[in-house]
């Protein structure tokens, strides 16, 4: 039986945002045969295989981008072309990395090219900081770092400062937030945000460092106090 052409894209993008499971956050990387099981199917195009690369990454590309942006609509439309991203490119990927890596490596990149677009629009709202802070709070986040270090009192803060905190890092440059996310939250190791971003590790230690000293600031004139 000769074989169907595959199609140039998928048909259907099994997006599912709103899913209760998107406030617990997983780790994603596969182990390496079966990872490299599930490239070989997706450079040859096949459909069920893209649809698998969804399921497994979906929730954390989403919950990173939303991070990244502060906008569900602006998070939603910028997920999707990751992932149509990844299919179209996925025969130049090379094994250098983890695929999650890879993966991050392209939302990243889109992220920074759509918070260009937004600031020139200057439609950069943060209208879905306090939904994202309830379905993914910082503090639930892996060690969540950024969520630990930087409250004054978690009992008193609660809710409200989990807003304050995800304001601020959407104050922070772009540079600097997304080395702080892809850390603090992400809790990703130095060397893959090397990789992800292209910098070097002195310069990612610099400015996760300047990061969390202007979180910190930021939130402290937000609170009206100092954090100890």
């Amino acid at each position: 039986m000769p074989r169907t052409p595959p199609p140039e894209r998928p048909a259907h993008l099994p997006f599912a945002w709103d899913s209760p499971t998107l406030a617990r956050w997983l780790d994603v990387a596969l182990p390496d045969d079966i990872e490299a099981k599930l490239v070989e199917r997706l450079i040859v195009r096949d459909e069920r295989a893209f649809n698998e690369l969804v399921k497994t990454y979906e929730r954390r590309v989403f919950a990173l981008i939303l991070r990244m942006l502060g906008n569900r609509a602006e998070a939603e439309e910028v997920a999707q072309e990751v992932f149509i991203q990844v299919f179209k490119a996925i025969s130049t990927f090379r094994g250098e990395s983890k695929l999650s890596t890879w993966i991050y490596r392209i939302a990243v990149n889109l992220c920074k090219n759509r918070s260009k677009y937004l600031k020139v629009r200057h439609t950069g709202e943060q209208d879905e900081l306090e939904a994202v802070a309830e379905r993914v709070p910082l503090g639930e986040a892996r060690r969540a770092n950024v969520g630990q270090v930087e409250r004054p009192d978690e009992a008193l803060a609660g809710r409200q400062v989990e807003k304050i905190v995800q304001e601020a890092i959407l104050e922070l440059e772009d540079s600097f937030r997304e080395c702080l996310v892809l850390r603090d939250v992400e809790e990703l190791s130095y060397e893959e945000i090397e990789q992800i971003t292209g910098l070097a590790e002195g310069t990612v230690k610099s400015r996760i460092h300047r990061a969390r000293a202007q979180l910190r600031e930021i939130v402290e004139k937000r609170l009206g106090e100092k954090i100890k």
